[in-house]
């Protein structure tokens, strides 16, 4: 697949659910409204979706939520998605995790032929985890990032940047991935969904931390690439690599080669734009029938935006965009 700019779209990232068993206060409201479950695409249309864009040249699968082990029978999507990989057809099985359920389903992931997970953390120390996440457990998230390295998973750890936090926790955190053998990203806020405040006071855009980071640790430019968009810089005193993800200082959009689909169904071309366009109807209307889900998708990716608009100022509203980025695949 190829949209109007040329670009190739190889990487799609499934939301298989906007249901999670933390509320991080950067991504969710504490008293949220999730989709009601009938709305939700069943495992055998999310298979039968991810096929289609496998057949239309998909090389990287990426399951995301929410918090996507949480989602009941979860194995079973990736047991029926590991075919692809089996055929050749697909290069990549991942998924992105708060690590919470990791424990319970790392040894599956390894045999459905997953090896390496994103998981999401943003703090080692406890009280503050336990603060940002409103009841999360630090111990539980370790002891499944443990039990999945030793599973043999590879591990990335992705870490949201937040004014005041992570100016304290980065330089913990780039000795903790080094000693533990972990790549390390910084992401920066991204306005998406009511969180119950404003995220202008939290905002803290990466060429601040980066210039922290350079007075503890030697960084140089590295080549290594994941398909995303994570620019990555080699730290000399550990031999591992810390990435940067810059929506709003610095967009990457040129290169972008991944669209969003949802657990409803939803294809979003550009994660910082509202158009978007209906697969589950497709999907339902022709149980037995691929050419007119195939059309839609072929006509979706023809509208893909140049690239995104989002900011964090204040002249401009936060969020950027109503839904939630649990809802759109985070």
């Amino acid at each position: 697949m190829q949209d109007a700019y040329q670009r190739a779209i190889t990487y799609l990232r499934v939301s298989v659910t906007d249901r999670c068993d933390l509320r991080c206060r950067y991504c969710m409201a504490e008293d949220m409204t999730f989709r009601p479950r009938d709305e939700l695409l069943s495992l055998e249309e999310l298979d039968r979706l991810c096929s289609a864009f496998v057949g239309r040249g998909v090389r990287k699968l990426r399951i995301t939520g929410g918090e996507p082990l949480v989602r009941r029978n979860i194995i079973h999507l990736f047991r029926r998605l590991s075919r692809h990989l089996e055929a050749g057809s697909l290069d990549e099985l991942t998924l992105t995790t708060n690590g919470s359920q990791l424990a319970h389903h790392a040894r599956d992931l390894m045999d459905c032929g997953v090896r390496r997970v994103n998981v999401s953390l943003d703090t080692l120390d406890p009280a503050e985890f336990a603060d940002l996440t409103r009841f999360g457990d630090l111990k539980k998230v370790l002891y499944g990032i443990d039990t999945a390295r030793k599973a043999g998973l590879k591990i990335k750890i992705n870490a949201v940047a937040q004014r005041g936090l992570t100016e304290r926790s980065a330089d913990r955190m780039v000795e903790w991935c080094g000693d533990q053998g972990f790549d390390l990203t910084f992401i920066e806020t991204m306005p998406m969904g009511d969180i119950g405040g404003t995220r202008q006071d939290s905002y803290l855009p990466l060429s601040a931390l980066r210039t922290q980071l350079d007075r503890r640790w030697t960084l140089t430019p590295s080549d290594h690439a994941t398909g995303g968009p994570s620019r990555y810089m080699d730290v000399a005193e550990t031999g591992q690599r810390i990435g940067f993800i810059t929506p709003l200082s610095d967009h990457f959009c040129e290169s972008c080669n991944r669209v969003r689909l949802t657990c409803t169904g939803t294809l979003y071309m550009c994660l910082g734009q509202d158009d978007a366009a209906d697969l589950r109807g497709p999907l339902r209307d022709h149980p037995s029938e691929d050419g007119p889900l195939l059309q839609a998708i072929d006509d979706a990716i023809a509208r893909k935006p140049k690239g995104h608009e989002f900011l964090i100022d204040d002249t401009h509203g936060d969020p950027a965009l109503t839904r939630h980025m649990s809802v759109t695949g985070g």
